[in-house]
């Protein structure tokens, strides 16, 4: 029913409605509603076009909020739905002339833990208090009625809910009461509130994370489990529907690409509070319990690990991640507020952590994120190397090959810093730097802290922070490339460099002995050996060096980071073959996980590499993919072999790591039998797809390491 590895299957713990509410979700039965009903037109709004864009864009959600589909199944314990397809493709689900009018916001988490504290009530009073300053300009007079209007809509859809359930579900009716516009005053109403939240700002096209659920939610838990208001069971049952409800952008039959469930709908369980105090409590257990029973992979989970997180609750993490599908990441807890507060957090800040929806780090509820990928190898490859030219090249020595390089990444980071202040930034004539404006994101800035105050928007300065992350893509493509030339060219002198790059035109081809010597000779990144590991520790060393370099230039902070998120598969065709064996289209480095093929050393050993690259000045993140054999998981020692992991990671210094365990005869039987494997989730790069919706050349990646798993 809810696939696994593991050969007893996973555990039944939820009763056999929600088990079925969860089937209908993850099988696309509310995902294709939702494709049914697209979005809602405005060709009825009066005027419109002589509307300012932020007052178009206003017109919409009040559409939305007004027009927009309800849903209340009989099996769900919270309500609110996002029912409009276009949202599912990243828009603002409201079209003009046919046509959808506004993109939406992502890779961010709210601010949904001060909303729940406070209630939308004492956030509409902010709004208003601030609205009465006469020094406001007309910009920001605008951004604040966006933002009263984001809650007027809000409390519309909020009404029509109340409407729908009043007598046909009593029970949602009487928790929709209070919340989300009072603070709740039980774990039932908390969720509910939660979830009614998160569900808004979804059907209006954003995707954001959800962040440390655990922490918002704990002491509602703990005081109705004390009282005996609710029992354990029965606040698994009302928490599982958040989960399943998650689901409800699943389609029966999606298009295949780079998988499905790519909503950046991330949550953070554990780690220190702002206090220091562990937060692991109740919440914590439950919400690996769920994912662990109904192997839902929409919701990525990551854990903040560090010495003081509890041993059973890491046995339970290890109990999860043992059914393969890779929903839970985890985080190295001390080695990230080390290097928070070293890029400028305070400690308080710091200790509030989350990400973007992926793993990207950011402070919730106040970042305005985006990050900068790019090809680092493609840089090394054609512009320092080359290879597509037949002029000499003038590096006598490895040294001078290393600095031509740096100047060329160098350039490329400057490009992507230089470029984002001038996108997002002016200046006034006298060096002082003013927000352009930008895309209208009302219902976003609502629950980002600063939007009020400022009087500016998510996209316009409003949070507390901006930041812009450059991220650097195949580094351990490069740093392998330079140990195969800085051994075969310059010390051992078997070719020169332009013999090298010749070789590199024709692919390789009339050299396999020297190819075989380059792949089989050397002992390359991801095998716990210093000297091969230098390579890449030294570049990532100076790329952060450039990328810090450029904060204090603007407003916006330049953290760096590691990631390709898949694009390794796209570089391919763009890259020529590599020193160090590879052929022209070979996927090759995914993250900051070593080539495929060149890590022969065990888990243990590629956590070792990985931990020595200097990952604390990489405060964005760097991602770790560890892919393990179902065996190596099984029984006892299995998981006891997964704790230990997990103790190495956090000692070592490691930032994030993702395991998953899977059979890659399993994959290649969905493969042949979709059908047949519909529930079978793997860990993609940052989130969780259903294996069956990824395309041919994710799926063969995906076996291809899967076969080569540890």
């Amino acid at each position: 029913m809810f696939y696994s590895v593991c050969a007893q299957g996973r555990p039944v713990r939820l009763c056999e409605a929600t088990r079925q509410f969860a089937l209908e979700s993850l099988n696309g039965k509310y995902g294709d509603e939702a494709m049914r009903h697209w979005a809602v037109s405005l060709d009825g709004v009066e005027g419109f076009e002589a509307l300012s864009p932020m007052q178009q864009y206003d017109a919409a959600i009040r559409e939305i909020a007004r027009r927009a589909p309800l849903r209340v199944t009989p099996q769900e314990r919270v309500c609110g739905a996002a029912t409009l397809g276009a949202a599912i493709a990243h828009n603002v689900p409201a079209t003009r002339g046919g046509k959808l009018a506004f993109l939406s916001i992502s890779h961010l988490t709210l601010g949904f833990d001060r909303a729940l504290k406070l209630g939308v009530n004492a956030m509409e009073r902010e709004i208003r208090e601030r609205a009465a300053d006469p020094a406001l300009d007309a910009r920001q007079r605008a951004l604040l009625a966006s933002l009263q209007n984001a809650v007027d809509a809000l409390r519309v859809w909020h009404g029509r809910y109340l409407a729908a359930t009043r007598e046909t579900r009593p029970d949602l009716y009487n928790l929709l009461l209070r919340v989300p516009f009072e603070p709740p005053e039980n774990f039932h109403q908390a969720v509910q509130a939660l979830w009614f939240l998160f569900a808004f700002t979804r059907l209006c096209g954003n995707w954001p994370g959800i962040g440390r659920i655990d922490e918002m939610l704990g002491e509602f838990l703990r005081r109705d489990l004390a009282s005996g208001a609710l029992t354990r069971e029965e606040a698994r049952e009302i928490l599982a529907s958040l989960f399943i409800k998650g689901c409800e952008w699943i389609e029966s039959e999606t298009p295949t690409g780079s998988g499905d469930a790519q909503h950046y709908q991330n949550i953070v369980l554990g780690g220190l509070d702002e206090t220091g105090r562990e937060v692991t409590n109740a919440v914590s257990y439950l919400v690996v319990d769920i994912v662990e029973e109904l192997a839902i992979g929409d919701f990525p989970i990551t854990v903040r690990l560090n010495p003081a997180t509890p041993a059973p609750f890491k046995r339970r993490l290890a109990e999860a991640i043992r059914h393969g599908g890779g929903a839970i990441a985890l985080y190295g807890e001390p080695l990230i507020l080390d290097s928070l507060m070293r890029f400028g957090y305070s400690r308080e800040e710091a200790l509030r952590f989350a990400n973007d929806g992926c793993w990207e780090v950011q402070i919730p509820g106040k970042t305005c994120f985006s990050y900068v990928p790019f090809d680092a190898l493609a840089i090394f490859l054609h512009d320092t190397l080359r290879v597509d030219e037949e002029t000499p090249l003038p590096y006598g020595d490895f040294e001078a090959l290393y600095r031509a390089y740096l100047r060329d990444l160098g350039a490329k980071v400057d490009a992507i810093c230089s470029g984002a202040i001038a996108v997002r930034l002016e200046t006034d004539g006298r060096g002082n730097f003013r927000w352009k404006e930008a895309l209208p994101c009302g219902v976003v800035s609502l629950f980002e802290e600063g939007c009020v105050e400022n009087a500016r928007s998510y996209l316009e300065g409003g949070p507390r922070y901006t930041v812009i992350s450059p991220h650097i893509g195949g580094a351990p493509d490069v740093g392998n490339s330079l140990l195969a030339i800085d051994r075969l060219v310059y010390r051992e002198k078997r070719v020169t460099l332009d013999e090298l790059r010749a070789i590199l035109r024709a692919n390789w081809e009339g050299h396999e002995p020297l190819r075989q010597y380059v792949l089989n000779r050397y002992t390359y990144y991801g095998n716990d050996d210093d000297a091969a590991d230098a390579y890449t520790a030294r570049l990532l060393d100076d790329f952060a060096a450039m990328v810090l370099g450029h904060n204090g230039e603007s407003p916006i902070l330049f953290p760096p980071g590691v990631s390709t998120f898949g694009r390794q598969i796209e570089w391919a065709p763009g890259r020529a073959a590599t020193p160090f064996g590879a052929r022209k289209g070979d996927v090759l480095a995914p993250n900051a996980s070593p080539t495929p093929g060149t890590d022969e050393a065990g888990a243990t050993a590629l956590i070792r590499s990985y931990c020595k690259l200097g990952l604390g000045r990489l405060t964005c993140g760097a991602a770790l993919d560890v892919k393990l054999l179902p065996a190596l998981a099984r029984g006892e020692n299995g998981a006891n072999a997964l704790v230990a992991l997990m103790d190495a990671f956090v000692a070592l210094g490691g930032f994030f790591m993702q395991i998953d365990i899977m059979d890659a005869d399993a994959l290649r039987a969905a493969r042949e039998n979709p059908q047949a494997y519909k529930s079978l989730s793997v860990r993609v790069s940052g989130w969780n797809a259903r294996f069956v919706t990824l395309n041919e050349e994710w799926q063969n990646m995906v076996i291809e390491r899967t076969a080569r798993g540890m």
